[in-house]
């Protein structure tokens, strides 16, 4: 199944790969496939623990609509927060890691699956990213009501 608007977000996302042509093919012949994309030139890609990073979505949401691109591993172990070039080279935070200049992402077709890795927030195709001012004020609301709740942080 391909959601509606995957169509703009793939040709979004294959304008980052060094080979567009050779990026769109393999997603095409492989329903389930994968592709390894560069992180730093249209976006960096914030990695942050999976109870974190669900707390921290629905908080965004509440705060300022829907967010840019996220990505999740197996399992939603792991969530990756799509950002602003040059933010991962900027973030200090314990327990996210950056993917920026240098670095590569797996990027799933978007709106197949869920096995593996597989999009919370499919890209909408325009470039629209999460706003790290937002994101980081999402991460400590989220902590501080996993704090009140539960005596411990997600």
């Amino acid at each position: 199944m391909t959601l509606p608007g995957a169509r703009t977000a793939v040709e979004w996302l294959v304008s980052a790969a060094p080979d567009p042509e050779a990026c769109r093919w393999e997603w095409e012949r492989n329903p389930l496939g994968v592709v390894l994309l560069p992180a730093g030139r249209h976006w960096d890609v914030l990695i942050v623990p999976g109870e974190l990073g669900l707390a921290t979505l629905d908080v965004l949401h509440l705060l300022s609509g829907p967010p840019g691109p996220v990505l999740a591993g197996p399992g939603d172990t792991r969530l990756g927060f799509f950002v602003p070039p040059g933010t991962a080279s900027r973030w200090i935070g314990t327990g996210v890691r950056g993917a920026g200049r240098g670095s590569w992402i797996v990027a799933p077709y978007p709106g197949r699956g869920r096995a593996g890795v597989h999009w919370l927030v499919v890209p909408d195709g325009r470039g629209t990213l999460t706003d790290p001012v937002a994101l980081e004020l999402a991460m400590h609301e989220a902590a501080g009501q996993a704090l009140a709740e539960g005596g411990r942080t997600p």
